[in-house]
Parts: structure tokens; C-alpha cells; sequence
């Protein structure tokens, strides 16, 4: 079972799992997931979904008492959804861990729980691993919601896992990018391409300086599945992201390159960019030695590579979007009333 398998990165491990011939069934109430992303395997039949919320413990009771593992990746997602919405953030992601995790320690079912580098919260100093102290600002500031929350299903997973010797397993995901995610809430690749895609000013949030590592959403997925399998991740929090930096700047050069559009690049200030609550961070850069050393792995794929993928996935959307417009607009009823065959100096009515 995969919570949230209709989203962004939910939908690219049901197509791995579906690839290796696994049966899959996606629980997702479409709040920011799409049918879309996973129509391909429902047309088949090799995966099955079922709208509904993994805060709806009936449910979820039943759909874990028949699947042999269970990810749970069902989430908020983006830093504008987060801030905005700070409550319905700890409230969901709370009560719906709660749920999932407590339902498959009760049935003896492994899960793996989606965490974030959010955890991490301001610490800058250098690669964080596993252990890394956490730093969180203040109280007051919304930003810091989804972070808590993750913390406490972590804190959850750790409590059943040593206590009840539940079979739990925490990947905390850095900046994962790739087809399929959406610029919606926030997030910054999708939302630098579609911008250079269409011309428009490339919109940096302060003064760009702030690094990032991005992660392709498929080494993220081998990854995931690895530690799904593996015996000795139980108990264990591991990172996935890629440690090669960026900065927020130098992202949208090269989105802009890529694209070859003529966007200029704007600076805005986050004051103007978010709702009250947000604070940035500087520098985040994960440490992925755990990681490496249980499974072997390490990212495949260069930040160019996810950022082509990203750029194709926005062509093709763009593309479908025009043809539903073009379908979809109103016909000039003037023109459509005027089926007169052509004649010589014959114009078009005024």
C-alpha cells in the first residue's frame, strides 16, 4: 500500500513497484495528488485506487490488514501550503501518521514513513547526518509546522519501533525533483521552468544566495525500495539527497538556459512571496554515509539530468493545456453563423 501514491512522488514508486510486478494499491484523497499521475496503472488494472484519507482509521485498518508493507507518503507539500495553513498541516499529518504507523505495528506490517530535511530544521554547519542536532526558529513561525509534525512521526515510528518492536523505517528526503511535481504550492523548480517556459520573469525569493541540493525523484524511488527490502533498516532514519549544492540563483541560469528562453531574473522579497510565518534558511546539505554504506547508494543522476526531465514533463503539460483550450473556447458567434462559401473581394464582417 502506498498513502499518497497519487502524488508526485508516490506515483513514480507505484510505477516501479507495478515494473517489478508488485501489486499496488494507492490510498489518496486527491488533495494534492492527481488521478493523472497514476492513470496508466488503473487502465491496466496493476494498480488499484482508493480516494479516501489516511485520517480515516476504518479505512486505512482495512487496506493494511491485506498488504504486506505499507509506505507512508501521504503528506502537505510545498513551503506556501505549509505556511498558509499552518494548523491543517499538524493536525493532518499528525492524526494520519498516528493512524498509518499504530495500524501496521498492530498488524505486524512494515512501514516506511516519508520524513523531510525540514527535520533539520536552521542547522547550517556543514553535511548533516543522521544524528544532527536540530535547530527550529521560533514557535510563532508557521514555517516550522511541517517540520514539527514530521519530527513527532518520526518520534512515532522510533516509539513503536523500540517499545512494541514494530517495523519501521524513516527516509528523510531532501529537495526531491522530477516529472510530475507541481509548482502549486511552492515548489521551486517546477515553478522557475514553467516561468522560463512561457517568457516570464524568472521570480527568485530574496537574494538568491541560498543553497539547496536537489535529488531526481528516480534515485529517490531506488532508493525507497531498497530500504523497503532490507532487513536491517528497521529502527533506522536514513537520508536521500543528493550533496552536490546549488544556489537559488545559479538554479534559475540554468533553468533559464535549458529552456532557452530570454527570462529575466527578478529578486522578490519573501515578505512579498509568503503569508506571514515564513523564515528562511542557508545552507542545507545532507549526509548520506548511512545510507551508502547499508545499500550501497548514491545518486546516479546530475541536477541537469532532473532539471531536462522537469523541463520536458512542463513542455508536454503545456502542451496538452493549449489543446484543451483551444477545445474548450468559445466559438465567435458571428464567424460560426457565417458558413457563406467565398467570393471575390468578399471580408469579414466588422
Amino acid at each position: 500500500m502506498i498513502t499518497g501514491g497519487a502524488g508526485f512522488i508516490g506515483s513514480h514508486v507505484a510505477d516501479a513497484l507495478v515494473a517489478r510486478r508488485d501489486d499496488v494499491v494507492v490510498l489518496d484523497d486527491l488533495s494534492t495528488g492527481r488521478r493523472a499521475n497514476i492513470e496508466h496503472l488503473i487502465a491496466t488494472g496493476s494498480a488499484a485506487l482508493i480516494e479516501g484519507s489516511v485520517t480515516d482509521a476504518l479505512l486505512v485498518d482495512e487496506l493494511m490488514s491485506r498488504c504486506d508493507r505499507c509506505l507512508h507518503l501521504a503528506s502537505a507539500v510545498g513551503v506556501r501550503l505549509v505556511v498558509a495553513h499552518p494548523l491543517e498541516t499538524l493536525r493532518r499529518i499528525v492524526h494520519g501518521t498516528d493512524v498509518v504507523v499504530s495500524s501496521a505495528a498492530r498488524h505486524g506490517k512494515r512501514v516506511v514513513f516519508a520524513s523531510t530535511s525540514e527535520v533539520y530544521g536552521k542547522s547550517s554547519a556543514g553535511s548533516l547526518h543522521e544524528e544532527s542536532d536540530r535547530v527550529l526558529g521560533s514557535a510563532y513561525k508557521s514555517r516550522w509546522s511541517y517540520a514539527i509534525a514530521k519530527s513527532y512521526g518520526e518520534a512515532i515510528a522510533y516509539g513503536y519501533h523500540r517499545e512494541l518492536g514494530a517495523d519501521t523505517v524513516v527516509v528523510r528526503l531532501f529537495n526531491t525533483i522530477g516529472p510530475r511535481q507541481l509548482g502549486d504550492h511552492g515548489m521551486v523548480v517546477p515553478r522557475f521552468v514553467r516561468q522560463a517556459l512561457a517568457g516570464n520573469d524568472v521570480t527568485v525569493y530574496g537574494d538568491g544566495t541560498q543553497l539547496r541540493c536537489f535529488l531526481h525523484v528516480q534515485d529517490a524511488v531506488r532508493a525507497i525500495l531498497a530500504l523497503t527490502d532490507h532487513g536491517r533498516a528497521s529502527g533506522r532514519a536514513f537520508n536521500l539527497g543528493n550533496p552536490e549544492p546549488i544556489t537559488i540563483l545559479e538554479l534559475a541560469r540554468r533553468i533559464i538556459r535549458r529552456t532557452g528562453s530570454r527570462s529575466r531574473i527578478v529578486l522578490v522579497d519573501y515578505g512579498e512571496a509568503y503569508d506571514e510565518g515564513f523564515e528562511e534558511l542557508g545552507r542545507r546539505t545532507p549526509d548520506i554515509t548511512a545510507v551508502q554504506a547499508l545499500i550501497g547508494w548514491r545518486p546516479r543522476r546530475s541536477v541537469d539530468e532532473a532539471l531536462d526531465d522537469v523541463i520536458s514533463f512542463e513542455r508536454s503539460e503545456l502542451a496538452v493545456e493549449a489543446r484543451t483550450q483551444r477545445r474548450e473556447a468559445p466559438r465567435n458567434p458571428r464567424l460560426a453563423s457565417w458558413n457563406r462559401p467565398s467570393t471575390a473581394g468578399l471580408v469579414e464582417p466588422a
